[in-house]
């Protein structure tokens, strides 16, 4: 008989739980609805997946981002567990045989985009299916009082009513109450329900914020203070760049991230980063989401960041290790206008969204009620320069009709080449037999592939296969397409660039289901975010820990004693043994090098806390700095 560590064991070779992950299992395997609330780094994705292997039947998972999708499908398949995945972008083909396989297959996940539950193909395959858990990621999109409201999440319920006994599992990093009560409201959550939440305090990461006019001074003082992998957010595309080459100059090994770069690109500079070969990745909010380096031991926001959820998710990927890390913010006044300015940029009028929704539709030449569902490569640069927009216009119009659920936007979509072999082997035989000059080709991908072509689609490399078969990678792809267009392959080329997926058929404009009234409240919603996260930046009364966790709606008195605004407050009140123990670091120091903690043995200060306080202002303030061994020592004040 399994059981929950058993399966973690076996799978994850982890001999024990984090906290709550063994209760929201027991609750999931005891067949109740649940919400489970842990933080960025929280391991969320073991709360369904070990549930779902004790469970008979297949997961059925929902998420709205492709590449987390996709990294979660390897990561399972790495370790024998069978899954799949279907997003936009895939043909219709290639979703059917996968689907076949989840009905017919040993397949245990199969991982869904929102959009996709609307399709009559999935709705009829999904009646089929013997399914075992339903688990609803990034929960928090199903509300439309959270800050990535996406309707197709509405969906989920209509799955729920094709599969009522079903337990769902909802996970999420960040929801207020509201939030919360809504997750649990439209997905129809049973009672008695589930509801596992870990603390939003982190006990080992010290929230900063620093009101500067030279941001790039300052962030330099503070990455030769902290040592340790960074990463370095900032709004702007060119800013990575630019920010990444000053630091590079610096001596600081930096490189730079967002959507706009190829695959390659991005992937290379991921594992050159999670490998230490660069200290710090500047980077847009492209960047993060399921990357599990624990040992981050700092994140700058260079901008001020739209929300407090977006703000909280990415501060947390710094200390995931348990390790003392740091989150600053690095703002001036000029900051908090242009985030105004952008906030109130972010609505644009109905009538810009139709303009912008009629241009798409002549750009793809679509007919009304055609192309449902349907993905097409995208332009921004194109587009703009063609019907004449702004690129910052487009790109705002193309976020709204998406939060509208008329089309899905990926700005960083990258699918390899994958083929398929849907005739069993005596028909592929046959045909060899029959067509002397396609046998070679078949010959090379049996042999390169073998059998797992016939079971499910295999990653190709059509390079490789020219280069067996000594002819060109241009003749490769057009054998391919031939021998797909005679069905007996299903071959899907590489996609390495941003896609438009028209999640309802193409719209007549003067009806477009917009929904004004929700338009507005939206409106009202991100505004009061974004004064969320001002407040949280210009506050210097309140410890940084506690906003954060009032915002989420989790009562505490306590507070963090970690960030700024609580490490001034204990100088304040204990001003003159703060003075004491600086006048006696520097006595010391004056005449010796020596690391922290000989420092610390050499003083035996009553308050440890008031001793880091003091070392910390000194080092800032230019009269002490590390050396390259990590002594401390004493040195001229800056000037």
């Amino acid at each position: 008989m399994e059981t929950p560590i058993s399966i973690l064991n076996r799978y994850w070779h982890h001999s024990q739980f984090r906290p709550l992950q063994e209760d929201i299992v027991n609750a999931v395997l005891n067949g109740r609805d649940t919400l489970a609330l842990l933080p960025t780094g929280g391991g969320k994705s073991v709360c369904f997946q070990v549930p779902a292997l004790i469970r008979e039947g297949i997961c059925i998972v929902i998420t709205p981002l492709i590449a987390l999708m996709k990294d979660q499908v390897e990561q399972l398949k790495s370790r024998g567990i069978l899954a799949v995945a279907i997003h936009s972008g895939m043909s219709r083909s290639e979703i059917d045989i996968l689907l076949d396989n989840c009905i017919y297959g040993s397949v245990k996940f199969l991982y869904v985009s929102p959009e996709r539950l609307q399709t009559e193909l999935f709705i009829e395959r999904a009646r089929q299916m013997k399914v075992g858990l339903i688990a609803v990621d990034e929960a928090h999109c199903i509300s439309q009082w959270g800050y990535d409201f996406r309707p197709p999440y509405l969906q989920i319920t209509s799955l729920r009513e094709l599969k009522p006994q079903v337990p769902v599992i909802a996970l999420t990093a960040t929801a207020t109450l509201q939030v919360k009560d809504d997750i649990m409201q439209k997905l129809a959550f049973r009672e008695p329900a589930g509801i596992f939440q870990r603390s939003f305090a982190r006990d080992n990461l010290s929230f900063v914020v620093r009101k500067t006019e030279n941001k790039e001074k300052k962030l330099l003082d503070i990455l030769q203070k902290v040592k340790g992998t960074a990463i370095i957010y900032v709004r702007s595309r060119k800013a990575t760049q630019q920010i990444a080459e000053w630091l590079s100059k610096r001596n600081i090994p930096a490189s730079y991230y967002h959507a706009g770069l190829s695959f390659e690109e991005r992937s290379k500079r991921q594992e050159d980063w999670i490998q230490n070969r660069s200290r710090v990745m500047v980077a847009t909010n492209a960047f993060g989401m399921g990357i599990d380096k624990p040992d981050v031991r700092l994140v700058v926001h260079l901008d001020l960041p739209e929300n407090l959820e977006s703000y909280y998710q990415e501060a947390g990927r710094a200390g995931r290790d348990g390790v003392k890390s740091f989150a600053v913010i690095l703002y001036q006044e000029a900051d908090v206008v242009n985030l105004q300015f952008k906030t109130e940029q972010a609505h644009p009028s109905p009538e810009t969204l139709k303009k912008v929704y009629q241009a798409l539709a002549n750009y793809y030449q679509l007919a009304v009620g055609s192309s449902g569902g349907e993905s097409y490569d995208f332009d921004l640069h194109d587009f703009a320069e063609r019907f004449h927009y702004n690129q910052q216009e487009v790109y705002i119009a193309l976020k709204k009709l998406e939060e509208e659920g008329l089309i899905q936007f990926n700005e960083s979509f990258y699918n390899p080449s994958h083929l398929f072999i849907p005739v069993d082997k005596t028909k592929l035989y046959e045909f060899q037999i029959a067509n002397a000059r396609f046998d070679p080709v078949i010959k090379m991908l049996l042999r390169l592939y073998g059998g797992e072509l016939f079971a499910d689609f295999v990653k190709i490399s059509e390079s490789y296969l020219a280069k067996g078969l000594k002819i060109s990678e241009k003749e490769m792809i057009s054998i391919l397409k031939h021998l797909n267009e005679m069905k007996i392959v299903s071959y899907q080329p590489l996609k390495d660039k941003p896609q438009i997926t028209f999640v309802l058929p193409r719209q007549d404009v003067d009806r477009l289901p917009l929904n004004i009234k929700r338009l507005e409240e939206r409106k009202k919603l991100t505004t009061d975010k974004m004064q969320a996260i001002v407040t949280f930046a210009t506050t210097t009364h309140r410890c940084r820990m506690q906003i954060i966790q009032d915002y989420f709606g989790e009562d505490t008195f306590a507070e963090c004693g970690l960030c700024d605004v609580c490490i001034e407050k204990r100088k304040h009140d204990n001003r003159a043994a703060f003075d004491d123990i600086r006048s006696e670091i520097i006595t010391i120091l004056r005449g010796a090098s020596m690391t922290i903690e000989q420092l610390e043995e050499q003083i035996e200060p009553a308050n440890r806390e008031l001793f880091a306080d003091a070392v910390r202002d000194l080092v800032d303030e230019g009269i002490l700095q590390y050396d390259d061994a990590w002594q401390l020592r004493f040195s001229e004040p800056r000037h």
